[in-house]
């Protein structure tokens, strides 16, 4: 990767939240046709929108702004896990899977609301 250049690249939450990001979207792609404007699409947006608010939190923003972009990071992490929820109803991946992912969001989470407390 080269030299970062934004102190949001910087941020190991961030870079966790990009992972998780990809992780989210290679395993949409594995969804059934009919799903491709509805969960998938949905599943996708949520994860990408993690990383997302928090680069967008920290350029320039007043801390109780940063604050509420990170609260919105946290919202769009449940809207990921309660899509989690939706595949395996749905039979859409294997239990095995879903809990892998289901412990991925949770530390993410925890990791997002220690850095918003951080925050002063």
């Amino acid at each position: 990767m080269e030299e970062t250049k934004f102190k949001f690249e910087k941020l190991i939450v961030w870079q966790k939240a990009m992972t998780f990001g990809e992780t989210i979207n290679n395993l949409a792609k594995t969804f059934p046709k009919e799903e491709d404007y509805n969960l998938s699409s949905q599943i996708r947006r949520a994860a990408d929108s993690i990383a997302l608010n928090i680069s967008e939190g920290s350029i320039g923003q007043s801390n109780p702004e940063q604050k509420k972009f990170i609260g919105y990071s946290i919202r769009s992490l449940a809207e990921v896990v309660t899509c989690l929820h939706k595949t395996i109803l749905r039979s859409y991946i294997e239990h095995e899977n879903f809990d892998n992912l289901y412990n991925e969001a949770y530390s993410l989470m925890n990791m997002l609301i220690a850095f918003r407390n951080k925050i002063k």
